[in-house]
């Protein structure tokens, strides 16, 4: 992908975050595959903009998995990198995304609350009555039905693992495409529709309350128009 292409898909940029739109299927971290990631094309648009040479440094608060998109808060200093992280593990941070689930849940908003554990050789996490488990709470609302799924928004309260998965899936309301939740079929490119369409964060200088809306077309992608 060409630096103007990434270009395109900044939210924000000043000289402390840099805010963009994951695309489905990007990892946010190298891995193993050796795949283009998130964090090495801001690296390279950073140091191609400012002319920095050598490397550039980028901070990673916060992940989004692989099959999900939207928006991704990136760190341009360590300072900001140790005060967003910090408001992460406070739940500061206010998340909502959308998504498309199969069938039309009942009522047409709720909070759901249950208590997840996670199996790390699996990589999934369950709803339980384990003793080990931790609370995770959203809230859904309907945004559009169409005949055999649902559009939501959710609002999370918690930031637990896969907790929309889980939690979806649970209800009897699996997300489109994901298998390992007890989805009835995987989406043709294998990635989830689940996005990440808004985050609220303080700055990490000003402390001025800042939100961040993603400007991707989810829906195309999904092949769904309302």
């Amino acid at each position: 992908m060409s630096n103007t292409e990434f270009g395109n898909r900044i939210i924000y940029e000043d000289n402390h975050l840099l805010v963009v739109d994951k695309l489905a299927g990007e990892l946010v971290q190298g891995d193993i595959t050796g795949d283009v990631d998130l964090l090495s094309q801001a690296k390279a648009h950073i140091g191609k903009k400012h002319n920095k040479p050598g490397q550039v440094f980028m901070g990673l608060p916060h992940r989004l998995d692989r099959p999900t998109s939207g928006v991704v808060v990136l760190c341009r200093t360590s300072k900001s990198l140790t005060r967003i992280a910090e408001s992460f593990r406070n739940r500061v941070p206010k998340k909502t995304y959308h998504c498309l689930v199969e069938g039309i849940p009942i009522p047409q908003e709720s909070d759901l609350v249950n208590f997840l554990l996670k199996d790390g050789n699996k990589n999934k996490s369950y709803v339980t009555n384990n003793k080990k488990a931790k609370r995770a709470h959203l809230t859904y609302r309907i945004l559009h039905a169409f005949s055999r799924y649902s559009l939501l928004e959710i609002d999370l309260h918690t930031g637990r693992h896969h907790q929309i998965r889980a939690q979806l899936a649970h209800a009897g309301h699996p997300i489109k495409g994901d298998l390992k939740y007890g989805a009835k079929r995987s989406n043709k490119n294998g990635n989830l529709c689940l996005h990440a369409q808004k985050i609220t964060i303080p700055h990490p200088i000003t402390k001025d309350e800042l939100t961040f809306n993603s400007s991707t077309n989810y829906l195309d992608d999904w092949g769904f128009k309302i």
